[in-house]
């Protein structure tokens, strides 16, 4: 995916600050594209009682929407670079319009599905070619103003997400942020070709990688559908072996592919770099963690057998989580520069850990406040997590390699977002069905299913302790672009002002 021109505080100063319009529009549209992505797990339980849809459908509606994004974010960010970011950002706000009107009048809980997978292509363009206008038309510390707003703006509308899409539920019915969402990304569209000049790179390579597109594509879905379908097809079965067997089938020959051909998806090259490699699973683990933990508390919380809320209630009850991750991310660099980013990030993966060690003994008696504690938990570990990792990711390659370095991190996000999600919601049905067919109350067999899952996902995030080893390198002094990157950290990397080249 392109990145900043000019990395963050590598150009001395003032420089030139974006146009109000490039500003507005790359801001508003990353704050509804990730306020979209966010609230749509709260609207989950309303489309399927609207549609009598089964939630294990609509499930995909998440996961197809991050499948999608993973196989797209680089592509999007390549073809922008080649044909114009003007061009294609204006093409993903079309897209993103199209597949809003798509879900909103979707006739059956598939049409949705469909829609969010478009809608997955449609947000990765948008993300990708919106940094990229906003980065082009700027630089110095103009630049990282700009792209300190713009980081804001992603991490603001993750968090107000839910809340959004609660209080549009109540207020129009489920359709009513995809509607909003049409409108405002409509209105985008106009301005953006009023006010944002065209830019390209002459200098990319003038063609686009698209079997390696697919292939990432190819090896993802199968893979997802095994791992959540495996439950009710049984792991021997020829269905999920099929599966698996397409998937590194798949696998291998992106492999192949990028080893071939003149501008890869992915530089292999750069999986040879420890420090990235580390930094990039570490930020797989904590995304896809908190995906997951995001969809399942939605469900949990609006079941009519456990608390029964509403959309407007569920989202209300999740915004502590997702403000304390507004409020501690930026305080993260300043800590790692304090006391070194291995520090921050092992505390961060111990607290995930413990926090959902903490969920797996859920049981139907807890109350909302047995919950906010842990919950709290993992979104302070997701925050001390993220940022160091997302910093290490483009400060440990060559200035050159910094877009790639970022791009292979933001794909990491959608992959460990999609697979995660897909892990944890199958084992809630295999275990929740498995425990009310032996006779166990609705209740108590749905606390069953999500404490297995939590317990898989603390699994998961003891795993990251052995990755906060590798974050060894020193964190320079932060500066403002520094916080901004850090606010958005759990959903986009943003080069930071602290990052230096590899040794």
């Amino acid at each position: 995916m392109a990145s900043l021109d000019t990395a963050p505080g590598t150009t001395d100063g003032p420089g030139v600050r974006p146009g109000r319009g490039v500003l507005i529009v790359a801001c508003v549209s990353t704050l509804v594209v990730n306020a979209n992505t966010s609230a749509v797990s709260i609207l989950i339980p309303s489309i399927s009682a609207d549609l009598g849809t089964p939630i294990d459908v609509l499930q995909w509606a998440v996961t197809g929407y991050l499948l999608m994004g993973a196989a797209t974010i680089i592509t999007t960010g390549a073809l922008g670079d080649v044909f114009g970011r003007r061009k294609v950002f204006v093409g993903g706000l079309l897209l993103f319009v199209a597949s809003c009107v798509l879900i909103a009048l979707a006739p059956t809980g598939g049409m949705v599905v469909i829609g969010r997978v478009i809608q997955g292509a449609a947000g990765a363009t948008i993300l990708a070619c919106g940094l990229s206008l906003l980065s082009v038309a700027s630089s110095g510390r103009g630049q990282l103003w700009g792209v300190s707003l713009w980081g804001g703006a992603s991490a603001v509308g993750a968090a107000a997400g839910p809340v959004i899409g609660g209080v549009l539920n109540e207020v129009a019915g489920w359709q009513g942020l995809f509607w909003i969402d049409a409108v405002v990304a409509a209105v985008c569209i106009p301005v953006t070709w009023a006010t944002v000049a065209e830019s390209s790179d002459p200098d990319r390579p003038r063609r686009i990688d698209v079997a390696g597109t697919l292939l990432v594509a190819g090896t993802l879905v199968p893979f997802v559908f095994a791992v959540t379908e495996a439950s009710s097809w049984g792991w021997a079965s020829a269905r999920t072996i099929g599966c698996l067997v397409a998937s590194v089938v798949a696998a291998v020959a992106f492999v192949m592919v990028e080893r071939r051909v003149h501008a890869p998806l992915v530089d292999l090259a750069l999986l040879r770099n420890g420090l990235l490699v580390g930094a990039t699973t570490a930020i797989l683990i904590g995304a896809g963690a908190i995906a997951a933990i995001s969809f399942l508390i939605s469900l949990y919380f609006q079941n009519p057998l456990i608390f029964g809320m509403s959309s407007l209630m569920a989202g209300i009850a999740t915004l502590p989580v997702a403000a304390a991750v507004v409020v501690v991310a930026p305080l993260v660099t300043p800590l790692a520069h304090r006391f070194g980013a291995r520090a921050v990030v092992l505390t961060g993966f111990v607290l995930l850990t413990a926090s959902f060690a903490v969920l797996a003994f859920v049981t139907p008696a807890w109350g909302y406040g047995a919950f906010l504690v842990p919950l709290l938990g993992v979104a302070v570990g997701l925050a001390l997590s993220n940022g160091p990792a997302s910093s290490l990711s483009t400060a440990c390659v060559p200035p050159r390699q910094v877009g790639a370095a970022s791009g292979i991190s933001n794909m990491a996000r959608y992959v460990g977002g999609a697979v995660m999600t897909a892990v944890a919601a199958g084992i809630v049905a295999r275990v929740a069905s498995a425990k009310a067919d032996a006779g166990q109350a609705g209740a108590d067999a749905l606390a069953a299913g999500f404490g297995r899952a939590c317990l898989v996902l603390a699994v998961i995030s003891a795993s990251g302790i052995l990755l906060a080893w590798k974050v060894g390198r020193d964190v320079r002094r932060p500066h403002t672009i520094d916080l901004a990157a850090a606010a958005a950290s759990t959903i986009h990397t943003l080069p930071q002002a602290g990052a230096r080249p590899a040794d």
